[in-house]
């Protein structure tokens, strides 16, 4: 029963919670740096605040998902420019460059040093500087994170620079910045939220503490998800998704995850396919093939027996099996309209690569069974 739990200093949750930052930004710092999506506009409004509220910007805005080289030069250009912290709004990709610039604006050397897998995976030296973190979309959880997930176009994989001192010194949480996502951006945000809830409660880290958040995340997730897909302006099934990924957020960053996000980083680095979208194409698959390994190798495990809570949170169904879960996240999937991993350029000739780099993934570690070559192997090839 012993286990460690840490997350952002400050968390904020609610409807306007996002005229909070300004205020609480005056009392970390004098110069910002506001780091975006790839539109600047979006985040107008908060820097109008800031200015307000006595805090100098500059930003920076991100494209796609954040590599070594824009992070790189993003640390550059931010001590130039004297920012000493960090505000980042937008999705995933904004909050993770946040997190890894605020972590290199403090500390000298080269992302590389830091870089878990194909980095040298130094701690850091130096506490990063104060660091906000303002999602935007309904997703990855990365505002209670403590790691920044970075593209290595050289080695053609992502992966984490990580530290528990990356966590944000304040997470704000407000559904009103998700209402007008797209309903292909809500779906596969969204099915990234509920792949980062029932990867951690079957994981080998699992604890007491990480499975209220993932019981609770999975039940408002199932319900609220084809809601929202359906209708983006349904208020409390926003407000319900977002909920569902702050709580995948707390979760991950304190049990870990599993064979979904092991590929999600070689697949991700690969090819141009965004995050969120790969973890939907290969959740129902790699819960397949663990559950069927569970069975023929670890018949009394607890992780099976989880599966079969997991099912009974999806469907509401007090008998349903681990299967079903399968079958509930395959449907939703085929309903949401998510698309295959060849939509992306995945190709049969990539699957042993790609198997390969999953395999040393740092996701991998807490997949709840050991998955052979053959396995992984299988769960590509379905997915694409």
């Amino acid at each position: 029963m012993r286990f460690e739990f840490a997350s952002a200093a400050r968390i904020v949750f609610g409807e306007g919670a996002v005229r909070e930052v300004a205020p609480a930004a005056a009392a970390m710092g004098r110069r910002a740096l506001v780091v975006t999506g790839a539109s600047r506009e979006r985040a107008a409004p908060l820097i109008a605040a800031l200015k307000a509220a006595g805090v100098a910007c500059v930003s920076l805005a991100v494209a796609g998902e954040p590599t070594v080289e824009l992070v790189r030069d993003g640390a550059r250009f931010a001590r130039a420019e004297g920012c000493d912290l960090v505000v980042a709004m937008g999705g995933g990709s904004a909050l993770d460059a946040g997190k890894a610039l605020a972590a290199l604006m403090a500390n000298s050397g080269d992302p590389l040093d830091y870089l878990e897998v194909v980095g040298r995976g130094q701690p850091l030296e130096r506490t990063p500087a104060p660091s906000i973190a303002v999602p935007t979309t309904a997703g990855t959880g990365s505002e209670v994170t403590r790691n920044a997930v970075l593209a290595s176009p050289g080695h053609r994989v992502k992966a984490s620079l990580r530290s528990a001192a990356m966590l944000p010194h304040l997470a704000v949480v407000d559904p009103e910045l998700t209402w007008d996502l797209p309903p292909a951006v809500t779906a596969s945000t969204g099915l990234d939220a509920l792949t980062q809830l029932i990867e951690p409660y079957v994981s080998t880290r699992a604890n007491a503490m990480t499975d209220l958040y993932c019981v609770e995340g999975m039940r408002c997730a199932a319900a609220a998800l084809p809601r929202v897909y359906a209708d983006g302006h349904d208020r409390e099934a926003r407000r319900d998704m977002a909920w569902a990924s702050l709580l995948g957020g707390l979760a991950l960053a304190n049990a870990g995850l599993g064979a979904v996000h092991g590929f999600a980083a070689p697949v991700g680095g690969m090819f141009p396919a965004p995050h969120g979208a790969v973890c939907a194409a290969v959740l129902p698959h790699a819960m397949d093939v663990n559950v069927r390994a569970l069975r023929q190798r670890a018949a009394g495990s607890d992780a099976l027996r989880r599966y079969g809570e997991v099912a009974r949170f999806l469907t509401g169904n007090p008998l349903a099996t681990a299967e079903d879960a399968v079958r509930w996240t395959a449907d939703i999937c085929r309903r949401l309209a998510i698309p295959p991993l060849r939509t992306y350029g995945v190709r049969p000739e990539d699957f042993a690569v790609l198997v390969e780099k999953a395999a040393k993934a740092s996701s991998m570690k807490t997949n709840p069974i050991a998955l052979t070559p053959e396995e992984l192997a299988e769960i590509i090839a379905r997915a694409a």
